[in-house]
């Protein structure tokens, strides 16, 4: 531990009794300097040494929890930024592209220090020797491991350029899913690699070649990592492409007399080609968004180009770049899929364009590339958000952090506000499921549907009990029951599905009262619950829509409430007339519901009777002595005489 480290965590604060609030000092300057997690633990140990009171070490342990937490994130924000800034670098390389070495080189070096590997390396096939062979290297210490040549169909590598499919061993010598030879296990034993990654470099529907990652000690790859690597190699791959065209255009210099023309045609493709690979790499790296991109090819192309969703582009049309690799001609109109790592995004389209050369098709091509890479981007930020807006759903669901202040802050950053008044929401799926993976598939996407409603909503949401809750804040002259409704509409047509949702009782102080998050969670799970027996999949309720039911489902047995939506234009017409209808009803129900026992009981015309219960019809409605109405009347009439001495 620093000098000054020590200094901090002596520094007096008053009274040895009194709560620590300066407790998280010293690990705001661990955070501040970008210690590592082990330093974390001194202030906690030196308190300890010292003798510090009980509570100043729990709120150390708090906050060091906390400030782990931070530095997590922070540490996860860095390395996505550094991962799209590296991609937008080599895009940017490739789109000036003079020296393929060098760009190649970039490439596997970033690939290197990204994935955290200890080598990184580039092979290529070479068709006239039929074998592939080391191109670039980094990270490796072995001469006869950079200088290996693999016959085709062997090794990890042999696997990955038949299946044309990335593949990853966490043992390599202990895998036999791939053909081991003396030569090639050879050089990866002087190299000492343990675990690889592969994934190919492909041009069309041709594998010309494999991107590695590999570490000397056993490892099990991500599927972020893979993806990023698979989006190296697809810059790798266009480098490899662009070179080739630029080795056909100075070969075009040694032809007959038309050279001169060929040149010329040649110049003016490729500076296009460079022109809009420059504004690309521009849209990027300002931040542009997807239809920036298609605005910027129109322009080029001379055409309209638009981005649609898969489902709206020709699925024959998707289907056969994505086996070609290559833009497809559909009647008038240019498609090229914008996917990446397998998963299909959508697609860019060409629009009344029929004639199209090589190089335009091509440019259209790097332009769907371009708007996988933003999608990628936009979808890791947007998940990043998700998982801290769930991080704090759960913490208020679980009650673990304690702290007013700390929530607060922490609902600030997300844009949602602690002190307005909020419903809990239990959302949960109710169309059959086909199988498992279809089930789950169903519950991400509500997931995703709901915590885009939360962001949306200056709310919350999160994954929980095999469904999704929101926590959202509830608008002035709304309620509870309109808010479910409204959701459960919402999620529903996002998703596709029917989806229930049953909500709390409208909560406030949040901030100051957790707790009361998980009572109104399972309030509004109750609700779900009720809403399913009921019969009522797809819709939304709260337990005032349940009658007396909502006595029993909601939190708080708000039974005034209850009184006053069954009888309570009764109670105030009895007050504001002085009149005697309660009674008569009491009389009535005690009677058999029998008018002429009720006069007898009241020492009343039969016709009065009949005139005050003409009067209840009027105030209750005309199906007020239907069997679930009458039930519901008559326990708001016990529970008003039960709750009269009380008011009064």
């Amino acid at each position: 531990m620093s000098r000054d480290h020590v200094k901090s965590a002596e520094r007096p604060t008053g009274d040895p009794a009194a709560p620590p609030d300066g407790a998280e000092a010293p690990f705001l300057e661990l955070l501040a300097r970008g210690a590592s997690a082990d330093a974390y633990e001194q202030p906690v140990l030196l308190a300890r040494a010292q003798g510090r009171p009980a509570e100043w070490i729990t709120a150390l342990e708090h906050a060091k929890l906390l400030a782990l937490r931070v530095r997590s994130e922070l540490e996860g924000r860095r390395r996505r930024e550094a991962e799209l800034s590296a991609l937008f670098e080599t895009a940017h390389d490739l789109a000036g592209l003079r020296d393929l070495d060098a760009v190649l080189q970039a490439i596997v070096q970033r690939a290197r220090s990204l994935l955290g590997t200890d080598v990184a390396y580039l092979s290529l096939n070479d068709p006239e020797r039929g074998d592939t062979y080391m191109r670039v290297t980094e990270g490796s210490v072995a001469a006869g491991f950079q200088q290996l040549r693999l016959g085709m169909g062997e090794g990890l590598g042999g696997l990955v350029a038949q299946t044309a499919r990335p593949y990853v061993t966490d043992d390599y010598f202990q895998d036999g899913r791939f053909q081991h030879t003396d030569s090639i296990d050879a050089g990866v034993r002087d190299e000492g690699l343990v675990a690889i990654l592969g994934v190919p470099l492909m041009l069309g529907h041709h594998v010309i070649g494999v991107l590695f990652a590999a570490d000397r000690r056993a490892r099990v790859f991500e599927r972020e990592q893979i993806a990023l690597l698979g989006s190296f190699a697809a810059l790798a791959a266009a480098a490899i492409d662009t070179a080739n065209l630029l080795t056909e255009t100075r070969s075009a210099l040694a032809g007959l007399e038309r050279a001169n023309e060929i040149i010329r045609d040649r110049s003016a493709v490729i500076e296009r080609a460079s022109d809009v690979h420059d504004r690309l790499a521009e849209l990027v790296l300002r931040g542009g968004g997807v239809h920036d991109v298609a605005a910027a090819v129109s322009e080029v192309l001379d055409g309209t180009v638009e981005f649609t969703d898969a489902t709206a582009a020709p699925a024959r049309a998707l289907e056969a770049f994505r086996t070609e690799g290559h833009a497809v001609r559909h009647e008038d109109d240019w498609i090229a899929a914008v996917a990446a790592g397998g998963e299909l995004f959508g697609a860019l389209v060409l629009r009344g364009h029929p004639g199209l050369d090589p190089v335009d098709q091509r440019t259209l091509e790097r332009a769907a590339m371009v708007t996988s890479l933003l999608l990628l981007a936009r979808r890791s930020a947007a998940e990043a958000e998700q998982r801290v807006r769930g991080e704090l759903l759960d913490d208020l669901l679980d009650a673990r952090d304690r702290d007013p202040r700390l929530l607060r802050d922490r609902a600030s950053r997300l844009h949602a506000d602690l002190d307005a008044t909020h419903v809990v929401l239990a959302a949960r799926l109710d169309g059959p499921a086909a199988d498992a993976d279809h089930e789950a598939d169903a519950r991400r996407r509500l997931w995703s549907a709901a915590s885009h409603l939360a962001a949306t909503r200056h709310g919350l949401a999160a994954a929980r009990d095999g469904g999704t809750v929101l926590l959202l804040p509830l608008d002035a002259g709304d309620t509870a029951t309109d808010l479910a409704r409204r959701t459960a509409r919402h999620l529903g047509t996002a998703v596709h599905e029917a989806v229930t949702v049953g909500a709390s009782a409208p909560v406030q102080d949040l901030a100051a009262r957790p707790d009361a998050v998980a009572a109104a969670y399972e309030e509004g799970r109750r609700c779900l619950d009720a809403l399913r027996l009921l019969g009522r999949t797809g819709d939304g309720a709260a337990a005032e829509d349940f009658g007396f039911l909502g006595l029993l489902l909601a939190g708080d047995r708000d039974i005034t409430g209850f009184v006053d939506r069954t009888i309570g234009q009764v109670v105030a017409y009895d007050e504001r007339r002085g009149t005697d209808l309660l009674r008569t009803l009491e009389a009535y129900f005690a009677s058999g519901m029998s008018p002429a026992r009720t006069k007898d009981a009241l020492h009343v015309h039969v016709n009065t009777v009949a005139q005050r219960l003409d009067r209840v019809a009027r105030l209750l409605g005309d199906d007020w002595q239907l069997p679930s109405r009458v039930l519901e009347v008559q326990l708001a009439l016990r529970l008003h005489r039960l709750t009269v001495p009380l008011r009064s």
